[in-house]
């Protein structure tokens, strides 16, 4: 597992972003999730925004409410 697609990663995220059917909506944690920095896109790598999008484009299964 890299920093991308660690837990809170770009990665991470944007597969659990899709998952809940929130926007796509670049961004990923320094650490734990929602328990350590978050960073923004305005301050991701091309590399970063990349994993995102990867990442919410991956699995087509979505949480159904």
């Amino acid at each position: 597992m890299n920093n991308f697609t660690r837990h809170g990663g770009p990665w991470d995220r944007g597969s659990a972003d899709a998952y809940y059917n929130r926007p796509f909506d670049p961004h990923y944690f320094k650490g734990d999730t929602y328990h350590s920095e978050r960073v923004e896109r305005k301050d991701m790598t091309k590399e970063e925004i990349a994993a995102y999008e990867d990442g919410y484009g991956f699995d087509q299964d979505r949480k159904e409410w």
